[in-house]
């Protein structure tokens, strides 16, 4: 356990509930995702509101393998991301898939000027739709239904979410919805999280991805 002390107080902070992340300084990004956007993506990173505002692995994972292996799938689909933070995947999607209708991109209310920020720096206004979903918590009407395809990537980081997590997909998951869902295992809860969810659903593990040898070194599922 480590401790951080205040002036009035001492808060233990368990290094198996919540992993410290290598943090960045705030700044914007250039991602081309290794050549598949041919305009590339400016991202805001900002961790002023929380660990959602840098990006993660999992996210860049899943962008370049829906840029590069279901770019022409998605057409006619209501899309929603899910914990999208600054929004890379959702953008990713909307700059370099073929598409027809905006893709919308969800976080908590701490995250919702940062993919405000991020589609304007991108002139995405047309293309991106954001808006706040907490886990958890009813379908924000806003959000197309059916939801034809659910992205997550990097939503497996804080046990106690789980429940919440689990109880959202099982709202926007229908019998004809795919979720694409990617996360960097840290923990074993993580992996509990996953049995659990394929006692809800079906689940199918990615294996034709050209990366996938890459990205399981690292302990990251698609």
């Amino acid at each position: 356990m480590d401790e951080i002390s205040g002036e009035d107080e001492i808060i233990a902070i368990s290094e198996d509930l919540v992993q410290s992340p290598v943090h960045k300084s705030a700044g914007t990004s250039i991602i081309d995702f290794g050549g598949y956007l041919s305009q590339p993506l400016k991202l805001r990173e900002d961790l002023k509101n929380g660990c959602g505002g840098q990006l993660w692995p999992a996210g860049m994972v899943l962008g370049k393998h829906l840029l590069r292996q279901q770019r022409n799938n998605l057409k006619d689909k209501s899309i929603v991301e899910l914990g999208a933070g600054g929004g890379l995947v959702g953008l990713a999607v909307a700059a370099g898939c073929e598409i027809n209708q905006p893709v919308w991109i969800t976080d908590q209310r701490p995250m919702f000027q940062l993919m405000k920020d991020n589609i304007a720096l991108n002139n995405m206004e047309d293309q991106i739709q954001p808006e706040i979903y907490d886990w958890g918590s009813p379908v924000p009407f806003s959000l197309p239904r059916p939801v034809d395809v659910v992205l997550a990537a990097d939503c497996v980081y804080f046990e106690p979410a789980f429940p919440l997590l689990q109880q959202t997909l099982q709202d926007l998951i229908q019998e004809n919805t795919v979720c694409f869902f990617c996360f960097k295992k840290r923990r074993r809860a993580d992996m509990q999280f996953m049995k659990s969810a394929r006692r809800l659903f079906n689940i199918e593990e990615i294996e034709n991805d050209p990366d996938r040898e890459i990205y399981r070194r690292e302990n990251i599922f698609l």
